[in-house]
């Protein structure tokens, strides 16, 4: 981080961005390879299975990744102020509390498990397996979160390359053992559907022991034996992290309904609309890595500013951010918008899905960049502490105007203005963001959370 210190700052933005965008995409390609697996070997009742849970596994991860963002702006601030000490305790009560908070989510989750996945209306002939690979995975939730938490205090102090590194030996595991105990290689006992599930535990396991063999073997801040005596519970501090990061995960609630809602309109339209509703959704995932990776830079560029008494380089960050999503984030999409029926058939072989998909593409791909704007704005402010009207328009722009735009625009359009709706409701929180950025925020002191 030292070394970079008197390079631009777009290009601390680029060598931040590198390994992060990197970092999703293998996340991202980890759970497509897994989710291939189960449908190919062992059928389709295993994947509808693994598939029942997954909203509620979302529901967790949003969180654990809302926790770790607050996290990062701790540490943040903190290295940016170059108070190690701070550093080290900030880190070691959040991973504290991060151990604590998921054991306590699986203990619950394992016991109730059953009765919500029948309350959800799971089908009875796929109940069992899918109640026997959600208890797995809830066991895993405390190596899981410790990992992602790791990752985030990592990104605080500047650094994307180890986490990214980490999740490589993740994500190796997790693509050779889930074949393996599908099929009973080498030995090893033949898991069924919750191979998958035994898979993540064990990469997500080794993950953490090579994070603190590397971080040991480096001397970081983070290594073990340096945070061993901060291993304590600290309130006011997870209190911080919790009013910084409980929104991030309510995003991406809220963001899941409102999807949710918006499928039930298409749903009407046939099984050809559904089908390329799932394929659209499948290549926006990668259009937005770079949206939100930016996002990731600005909050952790914007709290090493803020605590290192730098206020006039918050600015900065601000301009870098916006301009890194007119030329990373809508270079992508014009590539994407271009190339779109190739894009989509990689989904899907039948025409009239890609021809349909691949207009529609053409439509929604344009809102990420809009999404990645308004995200820089929210996550500069976040950086100072100031979470309350950023996700209130967040949050109402997807709870209020969504759907309902969706709905009238289908009236007008057809099917195709339901997803018109999308990059129309990403405009308009932009401006909402950037008028509360510069008629309200900028005027207000900014102090250190911390």
């Amino acid at each position: 981080m030292e070394s970079t210190s008197t390079r631009p700052l777009w290009q601390r933005f680029l060598v931040f961005l590198g390994p992060l965008v990197l970092t999703n995409v293998l996340q991202a390609l980890g759970g497509t390879a897994i989710t291939i697996y189960l449908g190919k070997l062992l059928g389709t009742r295993s994947l509808a299975a693994a598939v029942s849970f997954f909203p509620l596994f979302m529901c967790c991860m949003a969180f654990a990744i809302g926790l770790g963002t607050g996290a990062s702006v701790l540490v943040g601030q903190a290295w940016g102020a170059r108070d190690t000490d701070k550093v080290r305790r900030v880190a070691g009560s959040v991973l504290l509390g991060t151990l604590l908070l998921s054991c306590v989510i699986a203990g619950i989750g394992a016991a109730g498990i059953g009765p919500v996945l029948r309350a959800l209306g799971t089908p009875g002939d796929v109940l069992a397996d899918a109640v026997g690979y959600a208890r797995v995975l809830f066991a895993a939730m405390p190596v899981l979160f410790v990992h992602l938490m790791l990752a985030a205090l990592l990104r605080g102090l500047g650094d994307t390359v180890t986490p990214l590194k980490a999740l490589a030996v993740a994500s190796s595991v997790w693509v050779l053992l889930t074949p393996a105990f599908i099929l009973g290689w080498l030995g090893l006992p033949r898991l069924g559907t919750q191979s998958a599930a035994w898979a993540s535990m064990t990469g997500n396991a080794l993950a953490v022991l090579w994070l603190a063999w590397h971080l040991r073997r480096k001397n970081s801040l983070l290594a073990p034996a340096k945070l061993r005596e901060h291993l304590r519970w600290n309130a006011p501090v997870l209190a911080t992290v919790a009013r910084l990061g409980v929104p991030t995960g309510l995003f991406f609630i809220t963001s899941s309904l409102a999807d949710a809602m918006l499928l039930s309109l298409v749903n009407r339209h046939g099984p050809g609309a559904t089908a390329a509703w799932g394929t659209v959704g499948q290549v926006m995932a990668y259009v937005q890595f770079p949206a939100m990776s930016i996002a990731i830079a600005a909050s952790v560029f914007a709290a090493q500013a803020i605590g290192a008494g730098r206020l006039e380089e918050i600015d900065h960050v601000k301009r870098v951010g916006l301009w890194m999503n007119l030329a990373l984030t809508a270079g992508l999409a014009a590539l994407v918008s271009l190339a779109a029926p190739f894009a989509v058939s990689l989904f899907s072989n039948d025409p009239a899905v890609i021809e349909l998909a691949a207009s529609v593409l053409r439509i929604t791909v344009w809102g990420s960049v809009a999404f990645g704007m308004a995200s820089v704005f929210t996550s500069v402010m976040r950086a100072a502490g100031t979470v309350r009207v950023p996700t209130a328009i967040s949050l109402g722009c997807l709870a209020v105007l969504l759907f309902p735009l969706a709905w009238v625009l289908q009236q007008a359009l057809g099917l195709r203005g339901v997803w018109v709706a999308y990059p129309l409701t990403y405009l308009v929180a932009l401006g909402l963001q950037a008028l509360y950025f510069h008629g309200v925020w900028k005027r207000r002191p900014i102090q250190r959370l911390i």
